[in-house]
């Protein structure tokens, strides 16, 4: 298992965009101020912190509703084979709240919650960044 991202689920995305790239100088993989999401990475090969709108995780989860609200940080960790670890974790008493499902072309995801309510995505990479 691989710490892939911590990620920030937030309601103001153009407002964190400026912070985490002009404030504290990450850059920004693909520029998309406007949202849903972006990865800021590091100087060096560490992970990195990524930015996602709270009203797109609040309906892969099926939770929205009038105003985004809940969840405001989701750690990422990145599996060979989502859906051994995932009858591993159910089988140990975890319960998935969304998946294993696809989330884009280059991969699966599913999510549960620790004991303190916080959200983890755990992802299955189909393919890599080129």
């Amino acid at each position: 298992m691989e710490l892939a991202q911590v990620r920030l689920l937030v309601t103001d995305f153009a407002a964190a965009y400026r912070f985490y790239a002009e404030v504290l100088g990450l850059k920004p993989q693909s520029g998309t101020a406007e949202g849903p999401y972006e990865k800021f990475s590091p100087a060096t090969g560490s992970a990195g912190i990524a930015l996602q709108d709270r009203a797109m995780m609040a309906e892969v989860l099926g939770e929205l509703g009038d105003e985004a609200s809940g969840h405001r940080s989701l750690v990422v960790l990145r599996v060979d084979d989502l859906d051994a670890y995932c009858a591993e974790l159910t089988a140990r008493g975890a319960t998935l709240l969304h998946g294993p499902a696809p989330m884009t072309d280059r991969m699966r995801v599913a999510h549960l919650k620790d004991p303190e309510g916080n959200l983890v995505e755990l992802q299955e990479w189909l393919l890599l960044r080129g």
